[in-house]
């Protein structure tokens, strides 16, 4: 296995880490003999970093990571999980959610805790609750090690986080396709000059880089030299990156495992020569082609007025048409967008064709337009039918 040294702490760090939010599964539930074996094997392969947090797989991801770390191997990893804002009322529940993680993944203290999936909108909230000066006392008391955060927002609300603490480490979506979205490059090289290390998520987009390739992307793998899989070379291209710490992987079947930690011995920062990022350079145009809509995520549509979160809207709508699962796209555009969090709503239905958004874009996007088929795909009959279950299969505030 492949470490990544990160001075601040002096931890370290396997390349690949374990992300615990796709774990196997039996019908709803987590497949625990199997997961659990994965997840050891994954380990005695020389994983260190396991990523989780309060609402994966309905809130069960913490106590299965907590059963997987007994007979000694808590002993050999780093926790990573999270303060799930957007399930937290009031800031007392700050400590109790902790607590709670401490207690299903039965152990005294997390590694690296991180607030959870930032935006404009939850770092204010966050700071409303006074969230700095309850980590400084968890801290003291031991029972984090190390304080981040994770971050679906914008790169000037990303660059302005970074600024406001003195972060060990953050938690960004970064891939091939993904360069200039969020946080992208300028937001993951800001945030290693600061001396923050940088984990990464959704290197595969979900899988949607590794599974059913279009056709132009299949035949340009199959003229590549060397011969790879399409896991392989997206994580490579993401680990060829020296800014780059931990490189998360939400794997759920043993061949991947496998793979992965076959990769991550060899896939060493600038490792890939002209050629290889050439290769990576035509897939990553390919798929540009097919997206739907050429949204950047720059943000300069935004506010809307009513709300609507148009660069996320527009993301998981790409996300959907380029393949990926359209079961777990629902179910994602539903719980981040749909309001089932307790949070505003921000999805597409709350357009009223202004036309506000589509003047300021520098893509010349027909906003509006585009938001209507968002809506059609998947804020349909399909997804409306999945809100009780995602729903019900969200923890209880706090």
């Amino acid at each position: 296995m492949q470490y990544r040294v990160w001075p601040k702490n002096g931890d370290e760090l396997s390349a690949l880490g374990f992300g615990c939010m796709r774990l196997p599964q039996r019908g709803l539930a987590i497949n625990q003999e199997r997961a659990i074996q994965q997840i050891r094997f994954a380990i005695d392969g020389g994983v260190n970093y396991l990523d989780t947090a309060p609402v994966y797989h309905a809130g069960e991801s913490e106590t299965l990571l907590g059963k997987a770390l007994a007979d000694g191997y808590r002993d050999k990893v780093k926790i990573a999980t999270k303060l799930s804002h957007f399930l937290l009322r009031k800031p007392e529940g700050m400590d109790k959610m902790l607590d709670t993680s401490l207690q299903k993944l039965n152990t005294d203290h997390i590694d690296y805790y991180m607030l959870h999936a930032l935006a404009a909108e939850s770092w204010k909230k966050l700071q409303e609750f006074n969230v700095l000066d309850f980590l400084d006392r968890a801290e003291a008391d031991g029972k984090i090690l190390n304080a981040g955060f994770s971050f679906h927002g914008s790169l000037t609300t990303f660059k302005e986080i970074i600024d406001a603490n003195d972060w060990t480490n953050c938690q960004i979506m970064y891939n091939f396709i993904d360069e200039d979205h969020q946080a992208g490059t300028e937001g993951l090289k800001y945030a290693a000059a600061q001396n923050v290390a940088v984990m990464i998520m959704e290197p595969l987009r979900g899988g949607t880089l590794a599974n059913k390739l279009p056709k132009g992307v299949e035949q340009i793998y199959r003229n590549a030299s060397p011969q790879r899989s399409a896991a392989e070379w997206g994580l490579r291209w993401v680990w060829n990156h020296p800014e780059v710490t931990v490189v998360l992987s939400g794997m759920n079947d043993e061949r991947q495992v496998t793979e992965n930690l076959q990769t991550a011995e060899t896939a060493l920062p600038n490792s890939m020569n002209s050629d290889e990022l050439a290769t990576v350079s035509r897939v990553a145009d390919t798929y540009k082609r097919l997206i739907k809509v050429p949204c950047t995520g720059c943000g300069y549509c935004m506010p809307c007025p009513q709300g609507v979160k148009i660069p996320d809207n527009f993301w998981m709508y790409n996300q959907y048409c380029l393949q990926g699962s359209k079961l777990q796209s629902r179910g994602l555009y539903a719980f981040n967008l749909m309001g089932l969090t307790g949070e505003k709503a921000a999805d597409a239905s709350l357009c009223i064709e202004c036309g506000q958004c589509a003047k300021r874009c520098p893509q010349n996007i027909a906003i509006p337009t585009e938001l209507k088929s968002v809506k059609k795909a998947l804020g349909g009959w399909q997804t409306k039918l999945m809100l009780p279950l995602v729903k019900r299969l969200l923890p209880k505030p706090t």
